[in-house]
């Protein structure tokens, strides 16, 4: 008897099971969380998103000077490491004194150069590096890109910034007039101009020859055009204009311009 009834005592009928029974599992039969929870959770959510976005703006701000920095360090140290030695052999360990150096020496060179004396001199080590196999078109590439950028703007050096109708309709791209062709034909003759558009960076693109009046001439310097296309369009200016047209002496201007 006393067994039979530890098992009723011990035993849950099957309506109290259903009934009053919760699982702790199942998010249907859980009691509902309370208001502070809810706002200590909403709160937590506005400042993580507050710490990310600030994070994230500081890292967008500091990129480019830790960039700058680093690349300006390491250039000094670079220009540094030329004379440094020189110095260090006779004694003198001051640093930055090297990188001063071969700022002047750079300088002194492009005097010596200007000269005649320093022009034939240049040609002639010009044509002994032309005469190596592969150092020769080594050399070719990067004079062009200096030439683009020289003070000096001779035959070989980037004429003026051009934008052009490419690949389609409706778009533009972005190029350099290097040079001006006469295109005969039985009607009349064409002037063309042939446009350098870069597809990497500077050292790799096409060559279009352009009608020159089809050309959009902006006004643009070739550095600042140098610029535009190595930062992939970041430096562009917000508002682009093209150059005054220039009349030629056989082109009339229209009234209405001169009024």
């Amino acid at each position: 008897m006393a067994m039979a009834e530890e098992k009723e005592s011990t035993s849950i009928p099957l309506s109290q099971a259903e009934n009053g029974s919760t699982d702790p599992e199942d998010p249907a039969k859980s009691p509902p969380s309370s208001p502070n929870s809810s706002t200590r959770k909403a709160c937590c959510f506005v400042l993580q998103s507050w710490f990310s976005k600030k994070f994230m703006t500081g890292c967008v701000v500091l990129f480019p000077v830790a960039v700058t920095f680093f690349i300006t360090w390491w250039f000094i140290q670079f220009v540094d490491g030329f004379f440094s030695p020189l110095y260090e052999r006779l004694g003198v360990d001051i640093f930055g004194l090297g990188f001063i150096t071969s700022l002047l020496f750079v300088f002194f060179v492009g005097v010596f150069v200007s000269s005649w004396m320093g022009a034939a001199v240049f040609s002639v080590g010009e044509w002994v590096i032309k005469q190596m196999p592969f150092v020769r078109h080594i050399y070719s590439a990067s004079k062009q890109i200096s030439a683009a950028i020289s003070p000096d703007q001779n035959t070989t050096a980037f004429k003026e910034v051009a934008i052009i109708r490419h690949p389609r309709v409706g778009e533009y791209a972005f190029g350099f007039i290097t040079s001006t062709v006469i295109l005969q034909r039985e009607n009349e003759d064409e002037e063309l101009c042939s446009v350098f558009v870069p597809t990497n960076h500077l050292y790799i693109g096409d060559i279009f020859l352009v009608n020159s009046k089809e050309i959009i001439r902006p006004n643009l310097s070739i550095r600042e055009g140098i610029e535009i296309i190595v930062s992939g369009g970041m430096t562009m200016p917000q508002v682009i204009s093209p150059q005054e047209r220039v009349a030629r002496p056989n082109e009339r201007i229209p009234m209405n311009r001169m009024v």
